[in-house]
């Protein structure tokens, strides 16, 4: 008996099998790494949403008519815990790269320092004020470089928010 047809099937099976097993492997991992970007860019996206909307909501909060500081610290101390900042943190420590992490912690505590300077009085505009949200400006933009290297986009050539000062420029805006 001429065992060669018979092999050359098992052969040709076998490669087969291994083919679409390779195959189905490489496209799954593709599928993994396309659904990690995805939910990177979706914490990012909410993320860097809850640091713009805080911001402005502090600064309003803060330049609004108290009837007492007592009450102000309460509204600003309440605004930064429904902000859903500590939650949207959480899932950056759980989900992003060392670096995004250490960057976002980084404007998270400069948006704490200026609700706390808020809560302890101080004026919007004032210099300490200023230099907060400078300090908060310049983390965030690190903080954004760091995200869209992480997802494989190309380096913004210029400021998401102007400079403080540029605030009264209109050739800055």
């Amino acid at each position: 008996m001429d065992w060669s047809p018979l092999l050359s099937t098992l052969s040709g099976a076998a490669i087969g099998i291994v083919a679409t097993l390779i195959a189905d492997r490489n496209r799954w991992r593709h599928d993994n790494a396309n659904e990690a970007l995805r939910l990177r860019l979706d914490i990012y996206t909410q993320y860097t949403t809850i640091v713009k909307v805080l911001g402005e909501t502090l600064r309003a909060l803060a330049e609004r008519d108290h009837p007492s500081a007592d009450e102000r610290a309460l509204a600003l101390r309440e605004a930064f815990r429904e902000s859903g900042i500590g939650i949207a943190s959480e899932r950056m420590w759980l989900i992003a790269p060392q670096p995004v992490v250490k960057a976002s912690n980084s404007v998270f505590h400069c948006l704490r320092r200026i609700c706390d300077g808020y809560v302890d009085g101080t004026a919007v505009s004032d210099p300490e004020d200023r230099a907060r949200w400078e300090a908060r400006g310049r983390a965030a933009a690190e903080m954004r470089k760091l995200m869209r290297e992480d997802l494989g986009v190309g380096p913004l050539t210029e400021r998401h928010s102007p400079l403080l000062d540029d605030h009264d420029n209109p050739a800055a805006r």
